[in-house]
């Protein structure tokens, strides 16, 4: 962990999850539309090679790509780490027994945090608070 690394308390952490819930929702959708369109953003960088280019595809994945990148910064600057696009997967670094650990949430759980794991220990390493 860096010296800048946010350190939530848990109530900290559970009022920052309905503005986290949208952020994570966004981004989500951001990535789905990247996923989508993906092929169309291929050709159309391929037509702009030969003077071509404005495929629709190719504008709709540069914005999808400007909002997923607008809304993890924004996440970032809450100081919240997004650890899974399709899951919606996010952790708040919190101190426990002394030692920073992460309080994990993902899109589809509760209102309010429910479990926690140790840095190297990951998802499978999810315990209840």
């Amino acid at each position: 962990m860096s010296i800048e690394t946010k350190i939530f308390t848990i109530q900290e952490a559970n009022a920052l999850l309905p503005q986290v819930r949208t952020i994570v929702t966004r981004i989500q959708g951001a990535h789905r539309k990247l996923t989508h369109f993906r092929e169309d953003a291929k050709e159309a960088a391929k037509a702009a090679e030969h003077g071509g280019g404005g495929i629709a595809g190719g504008v709709a994945y540069a914005t999808a790509l400007t909002e997923l990148t607008l809304k993890i910064s924004e996440l970032e600057a809450l100081g919240v780490q997004l650890k899974d696009f399709e899951r919606g997967l996010v952790d708040f670094p919190s101190l426990r027994d002394g030692r920073v650990v992460l309080l994990c949430w993902q899109l589809g759980e509760g209102d309010e945090l429910e479990w926690w794991h140790d840095v190297d220990a990951g998802f499978a390493g999810r315990t209840p608070l």
